[in-house]
């Protein structure tokens, strides 16, 4: 069973705050979910086959290439506002 402390620095990394009855809540949650997890490892996959074999499917991707606009002008007529060639926006901080 996760102790007191682990599950303090769990919501720590996860930056959330939590009472004196939610750490103990989550300390038993969180064993629960880790026991299955420890369950689950004992399964033998060594003979399951990867989805891809079964489905016949395959990710596909394309490869990303470089492409230039030829229309920067008629893209910059929709700023509302421009500076030495870039959008002019107000500062957020």
């Amino acid at each position: 069973m996760l102790t007191r402390e682990e599950v303090i620095k769990i919501a720590n990394l996860a930056r959330i705050q939590l009472s004196q009855e939610e750490v103990e809540k989550f300390q038993k949650q969180l064993s629960t979910i880790l026991d299955y997890v420890e369950e689950l490892k004992k399964v033998d996959t060594a003979n399951v086959p990867e989805v891809f074999e079964v489905t016949g499917l395959q990710n596909i991707q394309r490869d990303d290439k470089v492409e230039t606009a030829d229309n920067h002008q008629e893209i910059f007529k929709n700023a509302p506002e421009m500076k030495d060639g870039y959008y002019k926006v107000k500062a957020i901080l």
